[in-house]
């Protein structure tokens, strides 16, 4: 029987649920997610928990879509699961998003990011490499997917990353639709 290898760091990347357009007068931040999207969050939280995915330290946008987005994960990771709103994660490139990874990285032995494109698909990118990303996502990051990387050595600032792509959940729109 083989030994599974235990990661140095866990990364999971969950870009928000689908969302529906800006109402007039709403602002972007605002921005609610639609009936398929609330399925779409409540499907991808179950599978993070079926999976045993529960990370040390989640951080979410302060967006609404975002913050509808991880509510389920209460329920499905339980409620103690430590869960952080920064305004970076909406308003930051994807810089901000690998400057978080790495000065949490020292922290903890796994975090989940929940964010927006075209940040997300962006850092995924980085961590992954080009050729591995466009493998596992050629048609880009879509809402509510939860990819999770695991890394042979902990992400830092200004160093090279090593890590590989070891789940992909995304849910099936046949499983959203009975939602």
């Amino acid at each position: 029987m083989q030994e599974s290898v235990v990661p140095a760091f866990q990364l999971l990347l969950l870009r928000h649920a689908r969302s529906g357009w800006a109402l007039p007068g709403q602002r972007d931040f605002e921005r609610a997610l639609d009936d398929v999207g609330f399925a779409e969050a409540e499907l991808t939280a179950q599978s993070a928990a079926d999976h045993g995915f529960r990370p040390d330290l989640i951080l979410c946008s302060t967006a609404v879509r975002c913050r509808q987005t991880a509510e389920p994960l209460y329920r499905a990771l339980g409620e103690d699961i430590d869960i952080r709103y920064l305004d970076p994660l909406y308003t930051g490139p994807a810089s901000v998003y690998a400057d978080l990874v790495a000065a949490n990285a020292r922290r903890s032995s796994s975090l989940m990011l929940i964010g927006h494109n075209p940040m997300m698909e962006e850092l995924f990118h980085r961590v992954l490499g080009e050729e591995r990303a466009e493998a596992a996502l050629a048609g880009g990051y879509p809402p509510a997917a939860l990819a999770v990387i695991d890394f042979t050595a902990k992400p830092g600032a200004g160093t090279g990353w090593t890590a590989a792509l070891s789940n992909l959940l995304i849910p099936a729109p046949e499983e959203v639709g009975k939602g």
